[in-house]
Parts: structure tokens; sequence; C-alpha cells
């Protein structure tokens, strides 16, 4: 760091003494130096300045945005705070990871804890056991370290989307009085969403390298669980497309498919019929955009894909859930495992892409589907079929300053408190013929083509010392939203 100061230091003083010498040179030579000088003192700054620099001057609004968001259908309120905190109240010793599609005891909720802190990875599971779920959530509330905040990805959307006094925001959910009085003032809820009790969600977040015995874990995350009966059934869908008429929107926001795990198969398939019901009822004028969660039962995200993505405009999704969709879908790369380490870019691309050609609007299939947001910890994706979505590039930059913002806990990036996690490198595709790209801090925003597709590439500034991870996805799709415009058909 001392080195890259000492540098500018004699950069600077280098320019000074040519605007002394300035008369005495040929001016052509003056301007090559003078050039020649700036462009290195350009690159004598850390990736991470340049990066936001660039961020600055490509995140620009769109031509035409949105005035009137509806945002639904699950709400709730988080209760945050440590894992191993509130593991280790309530008696809990560590043990080796096992994952569980759903908790059923204390023992199960360590097991799953330590499965995905080991491997740094964020995960949402229901909690079966009511009277069990209101004790820890109890002891959870009560912890001295605990924070509530609003809560479930709708909510979270919504909250974000009115941080802008030029949007007016509907939410529908189950609201009860906590999360109404944490709401912003600018989010509008009917009066059919009220209801007498909250819904609580243990966030149980850990940092990059904290241990709990033998499990240390590489990356910062979280671990969510709730035993959420009202988002679980979609008990607010019919209300939130019922208010839509009113509202008169120009986007839908929908989320809370995955809340729908803890119901039987049957009542599950049965709710997920009339959940596609509804959403047809929306006027085709409206975009709609489905932000997914972390789900466990490929048969019912394989559903999901092929009954409610023909349906909506866009999806909001990340590497975990990105992956599960391919295993469940048989999409490329379903062999795939895990991911291990950074997701490769050009698996990532492969999917993204089989995800609109195989699933989204062609001329040969009359799908909804033109936009995937892709984020993952280290970089975002957005990928539009073309002509369907404008400024996408100022979108995919705005989500990715949005995760750093977030994470830190600060209004603007500052350059010091984040890194650049992403490949200087990568190839597009691993399916076929690839282009090699290489990261420019002073051009973060990639773009390349595939056969009338486009992806917009951009890195993340990760957060060294990251202050809250939960609805960092949210946050992320909601401002790519806000920068992004969607074209009349």
């Amino acid at each position: 760091m001392w080195q890259r100061s000492v540098c500018v230091g004699l950069l600077a003083l280098a320019l000074g003494y040519l605007c002394v010498l300035g008369p005495e040179l040929p001016p052509a030579a003056l301007r090559q130096l003078s050039a020649s000088l700036l462009g290195t003192l350009r690159r004598a700054r850390s990736l991470e300045a340049r990066t936001v620099a660039a961020w600055q001057a490509a995140i620009v609004r769109p031509a035409r945005g949105w005035a009137r968001v509806a945002v639904g259908v699950n709400a709730c309120v988080d209760v945050v705070l440590s894992g191993v905190k509130l593991l280790e109240a309530l008696g809990l010793e560590p043990s080796d990871g096992k994952d569980h599609a759903v908790l059923n005891s204390g023992q199960e909720l360590k097991e799953a804890f330590a499965h995905f802190m080991e491997r740094g990875a964020a995960a949402e599971r229901f909690f079966s056991d009511a009277q069990a779920f209101q004790d820890i959530a109890r002891t959870a509330s009560e912890h001295p370290a605990a924070q509530l905040y609003v809560g479930g990805n709708a909510a979270l959307i919504g909250q974000k989307l009115a941080t802008n006094p030029d949007l007016k925001i509907l939410l529908c959910g189950p609201v009860g009085p906590k999360l109404h009085e944490l709401l912003d003032d600018n989010v509008v809820v009917p009066p059919e969403s009220m209801q007498e009790r909250d819904e609580f969600h243990l966030i149980l977040e850990y940092q990059a390298g904290e241990q709990w015995g033998r499990v240390r874990a590489p990356a910062a995350s979280r671990f969510i669980f709730s035993h959420d009966l009202s988002n679980g059934a979609l008990n607010m869908l019919e209300v939130f497309v019922s208010s839509l008429d009113e509202f008169q929107p120009d986007l839908v926001v929908l989320s809370g498919l995955h809340m729908m795990e803890g119901q039987s198969k049957e009542m599950r398939q049965r709710r997920l019929m009339e959940a596609v019901a509804s959403i047809s009822d929306i006027p085709t004028d409206i975009p709609i955009h489905l932000e997914l969660a972390s789900m466990t039962d490929q048969d019912f995200m394989s559903n999901i894909v092929h009954q409610v993505f023909p349906l909506v405009n866009s999806i909001g999704l990340n590497e975990q859930e990105l992956l599960f969709l391919t295993q469940s879908a048989s999409g490329p790369h379903a062999s795939l495992a895990s991911w291990s380490g950074i997701p490769d870019v050009g698996v990532v691309s492969d999917i993204l892409f089989w995800i609109l050609k195989e699933h989204g609007r062609t001329a040969q299939r009359a799908s909804d589907l033109t936009r995937i947001h892709f984020h993952t910890l280290a970089y975002h994706i957005l990928v539009t079929v073309d002509g369907h979505w404008g400024n996408q590039a100022a979108a995919v930059a705005a989500g990715a300053r949005a995760a750093g913002t977030q994470a830190c806990a600060t209004d603007t990036i500052d350059a010091s408190k984040v890194f650049l996690k992403a490949p200087l490198e990568f190839v597009t595709s691993h399916t076929e013929a690839p282009s090699k790209i290489s990261l420019n801090p002073d051009e973060p925003v990639v773009q390349w083509h595939r056969e009338g597709i486009s992806f917009h590439f951009t890195p993340v500034l990760v957060c060294k010392d990251p202050v809250r991870t939960v609805g960092l996805g949210d946050a992320i799709s909601a401002e790519g939203l806000l920068y992004s415009e969607a074209y009349p058909q």
C-alpha cells in the first residue's frame, strides 16, 4: 500500500515539473507525456477504487422507469443474531454437518447449520415442530445480541424500493403489528393483508473465518429457518392479485413460492396450481419478476420451472438456486454436485443460456420469460433475450454496488473496506466455443452475446467485514429492477 502512495506522489511531482517546463517542450511532446503520466496515475489506484469510479459513470437511470410497484407475497419479522451464539444459548454442542430438507429437532438444526456454515452457503429450511420453534424463537428474540428487521423476500424488496421517493409501493403479505411498525412509510399495505400476530423467521449469521467446533466458515453468510404457516400456504396470494386492479402497478414482483416446501406434497401441488391460475390473471402488459430462494425438493422446483417460468418476465436467483434448478430440470452441468469456491463463469453462463433457450421466449414458444438476474458473492450476471429489456449494463452495475453498500452498511462504497474477489480472466462457456475475457476495472461491465441472448457481467466488491448478509439478494434484485427498462411488446 505504501509503495502505491509513494508512486502516486512521485507522479504528481512529475506532472508539476512538466507544467513548469511546459513552455520549453513541444506541444505534442507535452501532451504525450501528460497523457502517459495521467494513465499511470489512474492505474496506480486500487482495482477497487477504479471499479467504483467506472460504476459511477455506468449507472444511469433508464429512459422510462417505474412509478408503481406491487410486491408480494411473503413477509415476516427477521430475528437476526449470531448462529453460534444462539446454538450455545440453546445448549447445543458442535457436531458434524448434515443437511435436512425439513428440521424436526434441535439436533437437526445444529447439523444443518454446520453443513452450510462449512460451505459458506446460504440456506433456508422449515422447522416442523411448532412448540419447539416457539421456544427457540423466544430464546433468540430475548438474546441481547438479537436484532429485529423487516423480513421475507417480498417485504425486503418492497422496503428497498421504497427508499426511492418517486416510487409508490404496494406490499401484500402476512403483515403483523411489529412488521407494520418496521415498514417504510412509502409502503402501502391493504387492510386485508394485516393479521394479529407476526410471523418470525430466525436468521443465524456467521462471519468468514468464524469457527464452531471443527467447522470453519469460508465466507460470511446465514442460515434461515421458521415455522411459518401463513407464508407457507401463500395465504395472501389471492389478496395480492385482487389488489392490482385498484393499485394499477407498472411492475409486479412475486416471491415466496419456496415457502410452500413446508406443506405436504398434495397441498403443495394444489396450491401451486392455484398460484399459476392467479398469476395468469395478472394483465400481460405488466412485467412480472419472480424472486427464487433456497429449495430442497427437486420435483417442486421442476414444477415451478415448467408451470411458473412461462408466466413471468424475469427471475432472480443465486448460485445455490441455479445449481439446484439445473439438477431438478436436467439442464447443463446437472452432474455437478456443488460449487467449488467461486462458481465458474462459463458453467453459470451455460445454465443461464439454457434456461432462456429452453424455458424463455422464442419464436416457437409462448413463454414470457426474457430476463434472469444471477448473483453470487464475487460477481453478477444479467441475461436478457434481445429486444425486451434496456439499460442492463447500468442495472447489473447498480445491483453489484448495492451488494457492497448493504453488506458494509454504508451509503457509498468505501474502496478501503471492500475487495475484488471475481476472477480476472474467465471463459464464457464450456458447451460452446467460448470467448476468453480479461476483466478491466476501468470497464467493469463486460458484455457478450449468444444466439439472440445478451449477457452483462460485473464483479462485486466484497465487504471485508460485513455488517449484515440477510436480504442481500433481495436488495440486489430490487436495485437491478429499479435501473431496468422493459420495452413494450
